[in-house]
């Protein structure tokens, strides 16, 4: 079994300024980095956490424009958007999810906020959004 560890929490939002004076005057969150602009997934995304770093980081996810997904989320009145799963072979992982009856949506495709490490989009069996991204080597 591959070993998937958190990496962020996505938090679909209308507008990351607006959102990030929010979780910071509520959570003392900051910007850690970011935002990006990324045409391929039509999202502004903006990583955000507290300076004590015990926190998972939570990734802003701005629609970038009438076509982006995140319109959709927003309409329903939902927050959350996505968990983010970093795993060690993204293509041994969505091969391992695929058996377990995930369907895969997008990706993997090089990802402007990390650096060009492959991402990859999924839904679960309960239609839970979830994100894989390489790790690092």
């Amino acid at each position: 079994m591959i070993d998937y560890r958190i990496d962020h929490i996505g938090v679909a939002v209308a507008d990351i300024d607006i959102a990030l004076e929010e979780y910071a005057t509520l959570f003392g969150y900051r910007l850690l980095r970011g935002p990006y602009d990324d045409f391929a997934q039509q999202a502004r995304v903006a990583f955000i956490g507290t300076a004590c770093g015990k926190d998972s980081q939570l990734e802003l996810v701005a629609p970038l424009d009438d076509k982006s997904q995140v319109h959709r989320v927003l309409a329903k009145d939902k927050g959350l958007y996505h968990v983010c799963y970093e795993v060690p072979d993204i293509e041994e992982a969505i091969a391992e999810l695929r058996v377990k009856r995930c369907l895969l949506i997008s990706g993997p495709t090089a990802a402007v906020a990390y650096e060009g490490r492959l991402i990859a989009w999924l839904y679960t069996p309960q239609r839970q959004l979830v994100e894989l991204v390489e790790a690092a080597v």
